[in-house]
């Protein structure tokens, strides 16, 4: 298991917060998902053997925010 902090530009409300923790948490091998809205960041907590970091970063994309 690993756990990952990403930054995530465009976020702003509550409807942020699902948007990402829906899409990311979906994906087989992500364990936990947690939107910080205040701090711009998303931390993931994921098995790297089933799920890349690449995919979670485009899954987050694919929802309109930047990941930096």
């Amino acid at each position: 298991m690993q756990t990952v902090t990403l930054n995530v530009q465009g976020m702003s409300c509550g409807h942020c917060v699902k948007a990402v923790e829906g899409s990311v948490g979906q994906l087989a091998g992500v364990n936990q998902v947690t939107v910080k809205l205040d701090e711009a960041l998303v931390e993931v907590a994921f098995n790297e053997s089933q799920v890349s970091l690449d995919t979670i970063k485009e899954t987050i994309e694919e929802q309109g925010y930047d990941v930096e």
